[in-house]
């Protein structure tokens, strides 16, 4: 994998983790996997725990970076998901 394409997979397993465990938008997500299984339940937990939830992002992240990482099918996606997560931080700081 090129050191780009592990930055780009680095900048989607940020973005995609943090919109799972924290977005707004997930939230009913979030709640139905709650209701389901229960709110102390360890699927309740995966969805809540940045650090739970980045592995199996991570995982299938990678698996997909390894075999497009050099396609536009991985690198437009990858960019977008990336440069949203930047823009969320850049926002926090200039806030």
């Amino acid at each position: 994998m090129s050191l780009a394409a592990f930055l780009l997979a680095l900048g989607v397993t940020c973005r995609i983790t943090r919109f799972i465990t924290k977005d707004t938008l997930a939230a009913g997500f979030r709640s139905w996997i709650g209701a389901h299984f229960g709110d102390d339940s360890r699927a309740a937990y995966l969805v809540s725990c940045g650090w739970c939830t980045s592995i199996w992002v991570a995982t299938a992240t990678a698996l997909y970076a390894s075999y497009l990482g050099g396609s536009p099918w991985f690198r437009a996606p990858a960019t977008a998901l990336t440069l949203s997560y930047l823009a969320g931080l850049a926002s926090r700081w200039l806030d």
